[in-house]
């Protein structure tokens, strides 16, 4: 059927849903609305009534009006020059927007999500030559999309068959074939340095993989105690004021993968500006090249069309797939899913869906299950391994970690950083309570921490965690009774649970030192705490006061030691282990001696 044949009109426009008219048109089908010629998708169907949701302010629509069928679903183009840039909701490029029609985006316009007159130097595989047999998703060259990203050109998908020709290397735009490509039925194809692929369908692959590797993020709280695989699923849960967007952006600075997708949805607009204006000026501290060279972003503000706000999950997961497919480690930011899960509230509401759990819709949960699912760490159809890590924000109201999307993202992820509003206020960021949080993955991160930085991480983590818990209960009582209350080992127990949290778990964003600690420097801070509380516990059952420990000059210097020494100065944090063993070394003689002469 042709796009003449698949033309219809408006019958009742309910804010971004309308109803319209159209025969054969399919679900899932992108439409072009009225005389504004806004974008919008079909999501039902009854007989020849579609429901259409648009991506855009539906204001001056009226009934009557045109619709035309694309034929195609919401897809996104996926090609060299994605990295760098930052899109909107339904992949418009906001700096094309923004010369086109100034600082408001516009209604109706539409604008390719890569740039078409740029030339890009292609390379193709010199084992690939004609008559060649080529499978889906097989690497057939290469482009130099960034200094320290090299894009891989793939066959699409689901196209195999016999290679007709391969251009030779050179600069090709986008448009411009680097090939032809005789399908199994028959049919030949062009093929190009980009392709397109529907949002909502996951890209495939050839098998999935176990993670084995954890996600390094520079965050001694999120590495040491509750770690995240490569290919693994997170969540950041956690009240207004209480740092999601702060850490986010921190794992999105530090975070050891290849690329990065931070996808802001539903946000603020002055974070997300934030957020746009401080990610081209940062510098990559794995390569020295400008961040941005391995980050792209899709902006999709709380003020912007709820629509375009559930688009932009499955726009930003499906750029991420894509480069996993070409072999890279992908770490997607989500932020944040309560906003994405509004809008399905909205959209289910105008549609008189049955609401359930504080008015959202019954299929909730199935589709933040589907959207999770999507990370994993698999074996590429033509690049090897690669993985998607997906992070997503929560942000319960109030607090309350109970509400239906917190709740169900809980059983989903498998590792959960929960923000606390206490913590928070009290000036400890990151803010992550270690009671509430929980990691899937620490036995597979043991195996890497054993081989990589020393066999003693999974004892030492338990040991300080135990403390921490001990600490949570002594410092009830003393809240109900006083200090005095407690032995001279509890209140030892307290001094360790502090150094845990002033020279482990804190962590400045800002502080030019002390904002990433590699994982050696991170396992030597929790073995200097938990070593100065090993030996102060010795030596208090000697009948040392738990004062003339604290009140030892090397104290502070355990405390400042994050922020004193780099992650390139880890010998100097042995050295002031030394230190205080020499120091414990000396109170112990000084006692003995004391106690002999009293005797």
């Amino acid at each position: 059927m042709s796009d003449r044949d698949k033309q219809g009109v408006i019958h009742e426009v309910n804010g971004p849903i309308l109803r319209i008219r159209i025969p054969g048109i399919c679900n899932g089908e992108q439409v072009k609305i009225g005389k504004l010629g806004l974008y919008g998708e079909v999501i039902a169907l009854k007989g020849e009534t579609a429901v259409v949701q648009c991506y855009e302010s539906t204001e001056g629509v009226c009934p009557g009006e045109p619709v035309v069928s694309l034929g195609k679903p919401l897809s996104v183009e996926l090609g060299p020059g994605l990295l760098g840039s930052i899109f909107d909701g339904v992949q418009r490029p906001l700096d094309k927007v923004l010369l086109a029609s100034g600082d408001h985006i516009g209604r109706g316009i539409q604008l390719p999500a890569l740039d078409r007159d740029r030339h890009w130097h292609f390379t193709p595989e010199p084992e690939i030559q004609a008559s060649a047999r080529l499978s889906p998703g097989q690497l057939i060259g290469r482009v130099q999309e960034s200094a320290i990203i090299q894009h891989r050109i793939l066959v699409p998908p689901h196209w195999a068959g016999e290679l007709l020709e391969l251009a030779p290397e050179g600069d090709y735009r986008l448009d411009d074939p680097i090939g032809r490509l005789k399908l199994d039925d028959g049919r030949t194809r062009k093929l190009m340095l980009y392709q397109h692929w529907p949002v909502r369908t996951p890209r495939p692959y050839l098998r999935r993989d176990h993670g084995l590797m954890p996600l390094v993020t520079g965050q001694r709280i999120l590495d040491t105690f509750f770690p995240l695989l490569k290919g693994g699923k997170g969540a950041i849960p956690g009240p207004f004021g209480a740092g999601k967007t702060v850490l986010q952006q921190q794992i999105a600075r530090w975070a050891d993968a290849d690329i990065v997708i931070y996808v802001g949805c539903g946000e603020r607009g002055n974070e997300l500006v934030d957020v746009l204006k401080t990610f081209p000026q940062l510098q990559d501290p794995y390569s020295g090249h400008k961040l941005m060279e391995r980050t792209l972003l899709v902006a999709n503000t709380s003020n912007m069309p709820v629509v375009a706000r559930e688009a932009s999950i499955y726009v930003g997961i499906t750029m991420a797939e894509y480069y996993r497919d070409q072999g890279y480690d992908v770490v997607m930011l989500a932020d944040s899913t309560s906003r994405w899960a509004e809008a399905l509230r909205e959209v289910s509401g105008r549609l008189d869906q049955m609401p359930v759990e504080e008015g959202y819709p019954a299929y909730l949960a199935s589709r933040l299950a589907a959207f999770y699912e999507r990370a994993g760490r698999v074996e590429t159809r033509g690049c090897g391994k690669g993985s998607v890590t997906l992070i997503g924000a929560v942000s319960p109201p109030g607090g309350d970690f109970s509400e239906p999307v917190t709740a169900h993202t809980k059983e989903i992820i498998q590792t959960f950083w929960a923000l606390s509003k206490e913590l928070a206020d009290a000036r400890h960021y990151p803010a992550i309570d270690w009671v509430g949080s929980f990691s899937e993955h620490v036995s597979t991160a043991a195996q890497w921490w054993h081989k990589q930085i020393s066999p003693d991480w999974e004892r030492r983590r338990q040991q300080a965690l135990g403390l921490l818990a001990r600490d949570a209960e002594l410092s009830r009582i003393v809240n109900l009774v006083g200090p005095e209350a407690l032995s001279s080992a509890q209140r030892w127990e307290l001094v360790g649970a502090s150094l845990i949290k002033e020279g482990v778990l804190q962590q400045s964003a800002l502080d030019p030192v002390d904002t990433f600690a590699s994982p050696e420097k991170q396992f030597l801070l929790l073995d200097m705490v938990l070593m100065i509380y090993d030996r102060g516990v010795e030596l208090i059952e000697l009948g040392i006061s738990v004062q003339e420990l604290t009140d030892l000059p090397l104290m502070a210097k355990a405390r400042r030691a994050k922020q004193t020494f780099s992650s390139e100065q880890t010998g100097q944090i042995r050295a002031l282990m030394e230190e205080f063993k020499h120091a414990f070394s000396q109170i112990r003689l000084e006692y003995a001696k004391f106690k002999e002469h009293a005797q």
